[in-house]
């Protein structure tokens, strides 16, 4: 049997070893490999996804939302959106399924480090970013100043809520986070865009680096922000995880422009993807 470094579609079994319920339709799932001692075998870097395998039900390409500077397990989280989303929910503590990858290129954790990051996530897009935040986070003196926005549609959409409430008792990140809108007025931070949380935040764009993940209309107004700020261009960093299928470059349903999402990102520096109109 082909090991990961020598078979790029070869499926590891994995076990659901714990399942957190997060906003509604999505679930936080921990999974723990049977054949190897520690995830750090594994070898996945921030911003990399694997493939989710159930037999009968089919696969789905999933971001990775835990560093690999906690072995332990390998967290996803997972929106219900589809056949194979659905049996994953029916599974249980305990229950196995398969995984294929890690694939696709990370965040640029050697350009990042000793650096100034700006991490910018939307709803779900919080998701991959999370394993580069706790990444910086658990490497604290690797990295300079850490500001984290966080925008939603609504109070009911936060994710990981718990999580992002304990960096309030934190005094090495600076987290800022928005709704777009309050219908109850409960809502207790910034209403409104998450661009609006820019002019709450000092920022030093020549020293900084600003990585965004989170829905194409909020990559093109945040990019926009970024550059009226004076942000280099290579200092923006965005990543594409929408269209992918396959994993591996064969099925060619994530092509944008010349480049494929699953094998050449899904982390691409903004000047790589500038003008591909497709891309944002």
């Amino acid at each position: 049997m082909g090991t990961i470094s020598d078979n790029i579609y070869s499926l590891q079994p994995v076990q659901i070893s714990r399942t957190l319920p997060q906003i509604r339709d999505h679930r936080l799932f921990q999974l723990k490999l049977e054949n190897r001692t520690g995830w750090e075998a594994f070898g996945h870097q921030p911003g990399q996804f694997v493939e989710v395998s159930i037999f009968g039900k089919g696969e789905a390409p999933i971001s990775i939302s835990s560093p690999p500077t906690r072995p332990d397990s390998l967290e996803i989280c997972v929106r219900r959106t589809g056949k194979l989303t659905d049996a994953l929910f029916e599974l249980e503590k305990g229950s196995r399924l398969h995984i294929r990858g890690p694939y696709g290129r990370g965040f640029p954790i050697d350009v990042l480090r000793g650096k100034k990051l700006l991490l910018v996530a939307g709803g779900l897009g919080l998701a991959p970013l999370r394993s580069l935040l706790l990444y910086a986070l658990d490497k604290r003196d690797e990295f300079d100043e850490i500001i984290l926005m966080y925008g939603t549609n609504s109070p009911d959409n936060v994710l990981f809520k718990y999580e992002l409430l304990s960096f309030f008792d934190r005094d090495d990140i600076t987290y800022l986070y928005s709704v777009d809108r309050d219908e109850e007025g409960i809502w207790k931070q910034y209403v409104g865009v998450v661009t609006g949380l820019f002019d709450r935040a000092t920022l030093s764009p020549k020293d900084t680096y600003a990585v965004l993940c989170g829905p194409p209309i909020m990559y093109r107004f945040v990019v926009e922000k970024l550059l009226k700020l004076d942000f280099p261009r290579e200092h923006i960093y965005v990543s594409l995880e929408r269209m992918m299928k396959c994993g591996v470059g064969k099925c060619g349903h994530c092509a944008i422009g010349d480049k494929y999402c699953c094998t050449d990102g899904p982390v691409f520096s903004y000047p790589e993807i500038e003008t591909i109109q497709e891309a944002i």
